[in-house]
């Protein structure tokens, strides 16, 4: 009798926005549903997803503020509330939107009395505020503020040097990281072979990108990063394999630097710590009262190892391998290693 295999579909991954809402003018939430993945998929493209939309999606933000007259931070100005040094946080808060990559002008011309508000400022046809209530300074008396702003597009925390600024200048520390925050979850279908999984992605911004601007450019940016590895060719880069024998570009002379495999990967392990597994704060904290600190160092420990550390129950166990298959695709050792 002839058995026939359920047949494996072939289709092509596809993406639709399943719930689109605004919270609020600084948070913005997206949903999207992305399938079919084979199994395993979802969480290489879902934790791929949710680091690039956290630290590659650009976001623009004031970093420079000039107040005439002023020399110190800390100052006071007769008629202003607040200090220099406030006034700076509260501009930090702004969340421009920038259609272009250049650094840009703005000014904040205002005479009391009077709540100035990010409305208030007058920006370059490129630039908008998104929430024009954010505020900024309150006047108490009738006189005329000032305040010339540097906009600039960038990616992650940009902690400015005052020394770098001239005078009648402040620098401010700007957060270029318009993504809130990325979830994804994993859900199965089908059966056998032919079990799939379905992606669900949720998205919050700050709605400068809205939640699919972000997660269209995080996808880019990971194309980006990666395009470079599709080109090279064996030959490019020489090894040393266990063994000692080398390459055929290394037997052949070339001045290119040779590397052990081996030893690459040990001195990235020992680089790189657990922090990284992003482990619940008491598995975390008990690997650490071990002195495990690193990657290279929870390798030293078997699951019956790891299973013996005070306090580190077989959940912490469990939860630090599924940790470290889904960060670095490794186990912990099967057989005991670790010698007190």
């Amino acid at each position: 009798m002839l058995t026939y295999e359920t047949p494996i579909s072939t289709q092509a991954i596809q993406w639709k926005c399943v719930e689109s809402k605004t919270e609020s003018r600084r948070l913005h939430y997206g949903r999207f549903v992305v399938s079919p993945f084979k199994r395993g998929q979802v969480s290489t493209v879902g934790i791929a997803t949710r680091r690039a939309s956290l630290e590659e999606v650009q976001g623009t933000s004031i970093t420079c503020a000039r107040f005439h007259g002023v020399l110190h931070e800390y100052s006071t100005i007769t008629g202003i509330q607040e200090t220099i040094r406030d006034v700076s946080v509260n501009l930090k808060e702004i969340a421009p939107k920038s259609d272009s990559n250049d650094v840009k002008k703005a000014v904040s011309s205002v005479t009391g009395p009077k709540e100035v508000t990010a409305g208030d400022t007058s920006l370059p046809p490129s630039v908008k505020a998104i929430d024009d209530s954010q505020y900024i300074v309150t006047i108490t008396q009738p006189i005329s503020v000032n305040i010339e702003l540097k906009i600039e597009k960038d990616c992650g925390y940009r902690i400015e040097n005052s020394g770098e600024c001239g005078g009648e200048e402040f620098p401010v520390d700007a957060v270029s990281m318009p993504v809130r925050n990325v979830n994804y979850s994993v859900h199965l279908f089908g059966s056998g072979r032919a079990t799939r999984e379905t992606s669900f992605i949720e998205i919050w911004t700050n709605g400068s990108p809205t939640p699919d601007e972000a997660i269209s450019e995080a996808s880019e940016k990971l194309i980006d990063l990666s395009t470079p590895l599709s080109h090279v060719k064996r030959g490019d880069v020489p090894y040393i394999y266990p063994g000692g024998g080398e390459s055929s570009s290394a037997s052949a002379g070339s001045s290119s630097q040779i590397y052990d495999v081996n030893e690459l990967e040990g001195k990235l392990l020992k680089e790189t710590f657990i922090d990284q597994l992003e482990l619940p704060a008491r598995a975390s904290n008990c690997l650490k009262k071990a002195k495990i600190h690193t990657i290279a160092d929870l390798l030293n420990y078997s699951r019956e190892d790891s299973s013996k550390i005070k306090s580190f129950g077989q959940k912490s166990v469990d939860q630090v391998s599924k940790a470290l298959w889904e960060h670095f695709a490794m186990e912990l050792p099967k057989n005991e290693l670790h010698i007190s």
